[in-house]
């Protein structure tokens, strides 16, 4: 069933040499299938509250991590700008130190 099939080659001729046929099985055809029985209309999953249980706590966790990384996201680019802004005055105070000094 799961023979590597090994493609054909041409030869430095140009001519293609077939490999060795093996004969194939027969076909029998058999009569139709008696009809599938009908799926139950009961869900396939069934929670439990152990299951239930799990499902809030896992869901609570994540949502604490994802806030967790975002505020700390927000809090990076808000140091950041303070950063900025604090250099900004401080370079704003050296350059007019400088103009009244001359």
């Amino acid at each position: 069933m799961l023979r590597p099939k090994v493609p054909t080659n041409p030869t430095p001729t140009g001519l293609v040499v077939p490999l060795a046929l093996e004969p194939t099985a027969t076909v029998r055809h058999s009569p139709p299938l008696a009809p599938a029985a009908q799926p139950s209309p009961r869900p396939a999953v069934r929670l439990t509250p152990a299951t239930g249980l799990a499902l809030v706590g896992g869901g609570t966790a994540v949502v604490l991590v994802v806030g967790a990384v975002l505020v700390s996201m927000l809090l990076a680019v808000a140091i950041t700008g303070g950063s900025v802004a604090v250099c900004a005055v401080v370079l704003r105070s050296l350059l007019a130190s400088e103009r009244t000094h001359r």
